[in-house]
């Protein structure tokens, strides 16, 4: 899930301790996110770093979509979109990866996995 994604999910919730355990995930996803971009410059390449129109609408669709909606349901939607984001991940893995960008990869999911139980904490 895009780490701004995040930002929508903490502004509808209206329990300070579930917000701050996204923010903690969220922070972090950003050092996961500098990390990979470090890594992806060092190899030569150039870190896309944009959400792009799909993400942009999926995001404006998403805001509205939780508008009165429970802590409950929006820590679900966090969960379905964490899930998702580790099940990608888990894809790139199971392709042709050379040892460091394997390593990388491998260190970030772990983390990830990490964060999702965090979330899955949270639910009543």
């Amino acid at each position: 899930m895009a780490v701004d994604t995040f930002n929508i999910f903490i502004s509808k919730l209206n329990d300070q301790k579930m917000k701050q355990k996204l923010q903690r995930v969220q922070k972090e996803h950003r050092k996961n996110i500098s990390t990979l971009a470090e890594f992806i410059q060092n190899q030569g390449g150039e870190p896309k770093e944009n959400l792009g129109l799909k993400g942009t609408m999926a995001d404006f669709k998403l805001n509205r979509e939780l508008n009165s909606k429970d802590n409950n349901y929006i820590i679900n939607k966090v969960i379905e979109g964490e899930t998702q984001g580790i099940n990608m991940a888990e894809k790139v893995l199971r392709g042709r990866l050379d040892h460091s960008s394997r390593k990388i990869a491998e260190e970030i999911l772990d983390q990830d996995r990490k964060s999702l139980n965090e979330i899955k904490s949270l639910i009543n």
